[in-house]
């Protein structure tokens, strides 16, 4: 931890509202389920506590992804867990996700990443290896259907009851896509990278022996070289809370050599709602150059193309409106007969 908090200048989030996506305009369907008058698609029972609630999705998950064939690249899995539990748990909303297709999934995961783009493009630029798949023009069949065995498995095992709170404590009491990616990983894999999580006890202990009621002001920070999926992050964003300061009020760095890793910390960054002053890099924090430098530079440009996006955006859109109204203007009203 360190005082020192470079402040990274970034353009005004846009102020057009942006249009709803494509599944929030649809009414959710009716369960199918109608055996008894109180039964609900969704019967599981999800365990107490969070930590172990995470750790049976991420079980359910790999089986799901498995036993459907869905191959060895496992961002894909990743990637869709991550664009569910970027979700808000409204009313209606798993069931209408159940009765989705499997050629329908990645459009869904699409407008989701692009949503949270808006906000935090340089985090979902960081989080790319979770989503560029969906954007494969001819997908495979066979792999789809693995995707949509995974969102069935993960909704029906509680992950938006999990992950989908609107209260940002409750949606950050556990880390949901550590065991996941620790779980697809191959055990040689994980050798060979020296990749093994802290527990999460671990992880809040530290934190509660690092973090103090007098832990505060905007000039702190946070650093964490090697972050994993964020869990040190999360922890100490919790003792935070439970000592009544706010995370926003610090600036977060986490670095991992492991680019699938630093992708996972990029989404639960958003997921644990840390602030706008939260980056994470894909660096070796171990490299005598490292010096978050680059990190803030990426995510300043990110920011910039943002600005440029949304600026051409909204430039056509203003073209459209200018070119219709001038063909209702140019366009001769027919005479009404008498």
């Amino acid at each position: 931890m360190s005082d020192d908090a470079p402040y990274l200048p970034r353009a005004a989030a846009p102020v057009q509202a942006r249009p709803a996506p494509s599944w929030a305009k649809k009414k959710p369907p009716k369960s199918k389920a109608t055996n008894h008058p109180k039964a609900t698609a969704r019967k599981y029972l999800a365990p107490r506590d969070p930590h172990q609630h995470a750790q049976k999705i991420a079980e359910n998950v790999i089986e799901a992804w498995y036993q459907s064939f869905g191959g060895s690249s496992i961002d894909v899995p990743l990637g869709t867990v991550a664009a569910l539990a970027l979700l808000r748990n409204v009313p209606g909303l798993a069931d209408w996700i159940l009765n989705l297709q499997p050629h329908e999934l990645p459009q869904f995961f699409k407008e989701i990443y692009l949503g949270h783009w808006i906000n935090r493009p340089d985090l979902i630029d960081r989080a790319i290896r979770l989503h560029d798949w969906a954007w494969n023009p001819e997908p495979d069949p066979q792999q789809l259907r693995a995707v949509h065995a995974v969102t069935n498995r993960a909704i029906n095992t509680g992950l938006l009851d999990l992950t989908g709170n609107d209260d940002v404590y409750m949606r950050s009491e556990s880390d949901v896509l550590s065991p996941l990616l620790t779980g697809l990983r191959h055990k040689s894999d994980k050798k060979w990278r020296g990749e093994y999580h802290t527990p999460p006890c671990v992880s809040d202990l530290m934190a509660r022996m690092l973090v103090d009621k007098d832990y505060g002001g905007p000039t702190k920070s946070i650093r964490e070289p090697a972050v994993g999926s964020g869990g040190m992050l999360r922890s100490v964003a919790q003792c935070l809370r439970d000592l009544q300061l706010n995370p926003h009020d610090y600036t977060w760095y986490g670095n991992d050599v492991d680019s699938l890793a630093a992708a996972c910390a990029a989404v639960n960054a958003i997921i644990w709602d840390l602030g706008p002053n939260c980056f994470i890099g894909c660096a070796d924090s171990l490299a005598p150059e490292d010096d978050y430098a680059k990190t803030l530079a990426e995510a300043q440009d990110a920011f910039k193309q943002r600005d440029n996006a949304v600026d051409t955006a909204t430039t056509i859109a203003a073209t459209r409106d200018a070119i219709r109204l001038l063909d209702q203007i140019s366009t001769p009203k027919e005479n009404t007969p008498v």
